[in-house]
């Protein structure tokens, strides 16, 4: 949290979170591992977020944060061995309280890192490519962002660093959003359907009712004779609804194939031919 907090320099060490919890748990860290109270500020913001803030600027004080941590007064950067002889993942832990923030599920898969330096950023990509999981860099407002897409990857990340729960909870995001898209692709695709049997029935009525009104159907044999009169009567019957009716049933691409010869009569009409029956 130290490390990736927003100041680190032998002059100055300043924290900062806009959550409580993670500031909280850093002032509780601090005071029992060096054995000394620190003071939270809180600055008010205009969007009127609560940023709180720990600073540091007792030098003796800062003197032993860089000595117990290794740090370098040139650069910041990861070092593998205090990591080695700590736990990798509680580490990871600390950085996303420092620094990490994930979006609503349901809205974007999307968990980052503002990182206060390049190389930090590049630190933290190689460390999160060590644990299987693959992020992407960018600079944002002069912040350098290490961020993750994609729900797998995220919740590789929230398990790895202790955060079990929000990674059950982002997987129950998933499935309900799943289940609402193959709900809404079966609604549009049903959707669809009718409208197909609309627009074909309104066809069919209208070959129909150019047949009657240039030769009139009973010049019709009486197969088709019979499911023309049955489309006239019922626009928003199915082909198979419409051949289940017939005084002799039949299938519905029997059915498909009568309105196919009503089609051809009617395009011959159209065509100023006779329409004659074939």
């Amino acid at each position: 949290m130290l490390l990736f907090s927003r100041t680190l320099t032998r002059e100055h060490i300043c924290f900062q979170s806009e959550s409580s919890i993670s500031a909280a748990l850093f002032g509780d860290l601090f005071r029992s591992v060096f054995h000394c109270e620190l003071t939270v500020r809180e600055n008010i913001r205009r969007n009127d977020l609560v940023l709180y803030c720990y600073d540091i600027t007792d030098t003796d004080l800062i003197d032993r944060v860089f000595t117990k941590y290794r740090f370098s007064e040139n650069e910041r950067k990861v070092d593998s061995e205090i990591i080695a002889t700590n736990s990798l993942g509680v580490f990871t832990a600390g950085v996303f309280l420092a620094c990490g923030s994930v979006n609503d599920p349901s809205k974007e898969y999307h968990l980052e890192f503002s990182a206060p330096t390049s190389e930090l950023a590049g630190d933290l990509t190689v460390l999160l490519g060590d644990i299987g999981v693959s992020a992407g860099q960018v600079i944002r407002r002069g912040q350098y962002i290490v961020y993750i897409k994609g729900s797998e990857s995220i919740e590789d990340t929230l398990t790895f660093i202790g955060a079990q729960q929000c990674t059950l909870e982002l997987m129950n995001v998933k499935i309900y959003k799943d289940v609402r898209n193959k709900a809404n692709r079966i609604r549009n695709c049903d959707a669809a359907n009718i409208d197909k049997v609309l627009n074909a029935a309104m066809k069919q009525r209208q070959d129909i009712m150019l047949i009657a009104s240039a030769m009139g159907l009973e010049s019709l044999s009486d197969e088709l004779r019979e499911v023309a009169e049955l489309r006239l009567e019922n626009n928003d019957m199915s082909l198979q609804e419409i051949g289940e009716s017939l005084s002799v049933p039949i299938s519905r691409s029997g059915v498909n194939h009568r309105f196919k010869k009503l089609a051809k009569i009617a395009d011959e009409l159209r065509s100023g031919g006779k329409g004659h029956e074939k």
